[in-house]
């Protein structure tokens, strides 16, 4: 007899005590962000972090990351080994302390670790508890030590398995499909991407990435090196590399202030674009924080300075504000620090006050003797920023206009905006349409309670070419700036997004599955990186998916997104088929795009994250920009797959 529920009999037996492992393996996204793309990456990561503490701490040299065949991971690293003598507190291998208790490692022990960037992380035993097959292999002391383990249980006790003359730990696990139901292949690119990154923050240190699942001609595995002698000098060279210099050199600094290492990297260049990227202990703070502000205090500070006791503002019509100095500057600000605490919605965002200090006099001295010993090139920054500052005047002209058309008022809205009727903003979503034409078959197709539709007339601004009041004069941009109902500018930065009366939660690219239509969705996309990037933060950008083809025989028909359904489906239906190809929306009827492109039911949308803002940044600048080499490059490297994870 099945037991009826009494809301009454609520005793300590319903207490559900979970221990470490079992509670990551119930709740994964409480510790690597969610059981995506990001946080299947992120395992690879926090192994990784590991060794990068061994480094840091100079014990270690060479990291070599291999993805294998079967999309397992393996990380090795010529580091003291992991411990394998006796644990006296928990009376087990210290290996098997570290590999099955949450936060236990050396990194806690102010002694083993002066810094370390896992700390925001959750180390590698949670990589551990959700993995289907871990092995962790020690080389020590002239001996070889193993042990295994199942989503995150010792298989058997620590044992050794024979001698060595090498030293280091070696990492291989295989993520649990059963966690991780939609995806467990790795992608090179992010890999990559951030194993570069690495590279750059901690100078010294080769990092091996080798890819198993893809062999060259030669018979051997795709991969990359990455090392670096000058560090933040050749990152800021790496990410600048699209854009045109303003200054001969880059402005570097490396030092200790107030017992806190500091390492900042800085150029100017001829874009209007300002890009700032800020790390912690390796870990990217994009959020920002104590770092950032002092890194800004400092160099409008001593930039100011300069350009009054220089006289060249005398003339100047109007104040310079800290925007000004910001234009067209690329900068990478690097801390280490022993207790750090991260505050903001993604906890990356720093909050020790006295980081702020250390480097603004960082930044203060930096700038200032490269000033005095490179007059030519200040004179040519302090032009920068008086142009800025006008640009910046032009500019406020416009925003007062776009915020002016910013009504909630329906008749403030874009007259081509046709609104849904829902006012909860956390359930309404608007669709960005590329012309009339489609834009009047989303109408009639879209569900009138949640969906709006704004039609946009061609292909909108560059934004990467143009200056920011060219941006806020053009219509179709404030269009989309007033149908969203954000506003722009606050006391501490004027280019700061206000979300609190965003009008919809959820704002879909939806354009032809062509080439113009992926044109103009990567102008809307550089838009709302450079202009709007808090919506892509906060999760609201999403890209629609039309499908390719309609394949039909008799009575049934399927739809198909890429040649490979197409083909599939044409081989299920057997014999002859029909098959049509959409070139663009404005083919399908209002009732087909409902069915396969709107309807939340069925429809497919990629929401757009920033996974690293630097890469984002030099793709963005790459594909959007002036130089012509490396897009074509790019181009002619993607032809078949041309399309970015933001």
């Amino acid at each position: 007899m099945k037991e009826e529920f009494n809301k009454d009999n609520y005793s300590a037996d319903s207490i559900q005590a979970l221990e470490g492992m079992e509670h990551v393996r119930l709740r994964p996204s409480m510790y690597i962000g969610d059981t995506g793309t990001r946080g299947l990456h992120h395992l690879v990561y926090e192994v990784v972090d590991n060794s990068i503490d061994e480094a840091m701490a100079g014990h270690c040299n060479n990291i070599t990351v291999t993805i294998n065949e079967d999309n397992s991971v393996t990380t090795e690293d010529d580091g003291r080994g992991i411990p394998i003598d006796l644990h006296k507190k928990e009376g087990v291998s210290a290996l098997e302390v570290v590999m099955t208790k949450i936060g236990a490692g050396g990194k806690f022990d102010k002694d083993s670790y002066k810094v370390s960037g896992g700390l925001h992380g959750v180390g590698v035993s949670c990589v551990n508890a959700l993995s289907e097959h871990l092995t962790a292999v020690v080389y020590r002391n002239g001996e070889v030590w193993e042990q295994e383990y199942e989503k995150g249980k010792p298989m058997y006790p620590v044992k050794k398995v024979g001698e060595t003359d090498k030293r280091g730990t070696a990492i291989t696990f295989k993520p649990d499909p059963t966690i991780f139901t939609h995806i467990t292949e790795y992608s090179y690119d992010t890999l990559a991407s951030r194993m570069r990154e690495l590279a750059y923050l901690n100078k010294g240190i080769t990092i091996h990435l080798i890819d198993k699942r893809h062999k060259k001609d030669d018979g051997s595995f795709e991969g990359e090196t990455f090392h670096s002698e000058e560090g933040l000098k050749e990152f800021i060279k790496f990410l600048d590399g699209n854009r045109e210099p303003l200054i001969s050199e880059v402005i570097a600094f490396e030092g200790e202030k107030n017992g806190v290492p500091v390492e900042v990297a800085m150029i100017y260049n001829t874009s209007y674009a300002e890009n700032l990227h800020s790390y912690v202990n390796n870990i990217n703070t994009h959020e920002g924080g104590t770092h950032l502000s002092g890194f800004r205090r400092g160099l409008t500070h001593t930039l100011k300075k300069y350009a009054d006791d220089s006289g060249m503002l005398k003339n100047l019509k109007f104040e310079i504000a800290g925007d000004d100095f910001r234009e067209g500057l690329t900068a990478i600000i690097s801390v280490k620090v022993q207790e750090p605490q991260f505050e903001g919605q993604t906890k990356t965002k720093l909050g020790n006050r006295e980081v702020s200090a250390s480097v603004s006099q960082a930044v203060s001295e930096m700038l200032t003797n490269y000033l005095e010993e490179n007059p030519d090139d200040a004179k040519i920054i302090v032009q920068k920023v008086m142009l800025a500052a006008q640009a910046r005047h032009a500019a406020q002209k416009a925003r007062e206009m776009v915020q002016r058309k910013t009504v909630m008022s329906i008749g403030g809205l874009p007259g081509k905006l046709s609104d849904c009727s829902e006012q909860d903003p956390t359930l309404c979503e608007v669709f960005l349409v590329e012309g009339d034409s489609a834009g009047g078959t989303a109408k009639q197709g879209r569900d009138r309670a949640f969906q709006a539709i704004l039609p946009l007339r061609g292909k909108i601004l560059n934004v990467e070419k143009a200056m920011s009041h060219r941006v806020f004069e053009n219509e179709e941009i404030r269009n989309i700036y007033t149908a969203l109902g954000v506003t722009i500018g606050t006391e501490e930065d004027s280019k700061a997004l206000n979300l609190s009366k965003l009008r919809y939660h959820k704002v879909v690219i939806m354009c032809d599955a062509d080439i113009d239509g992926s044109h103009i969705a990567t102008l809307i996309l550089t838009f709302f990186f450079r202009y709007m990037k808090e919506l892509i933060e906060n999760g609201h950008i999403y890209i629609a998916t039309p499908p390719l083809y309609l394949v039909k025989k008799g009575q049934r028909k399927e739809y198909a997104w890429s040649d490979r359904e197409r083909d599939e489906i044409s081989e299920k239906f057997g014999g002859s088929v029909g098959i049509q190809r959409y070139k663009g929306l404005g083919e399908m009827n209002a009732e087909q795009l409902w069915d396969t492109t709107m309807n939340p039911a069925y429809r497919t949308l990629r929401q757009v994250q920033i996974d690293n803002g630097g890469e984002a940044d030099r793709i963005f600048s790459m594909l959007m920009g002036d130089e012509v080499p490396p897009r074509r490059e790019f181009i002619e490297k993607n032809a078949i797959y041309a399309k970015i994870d933001a």
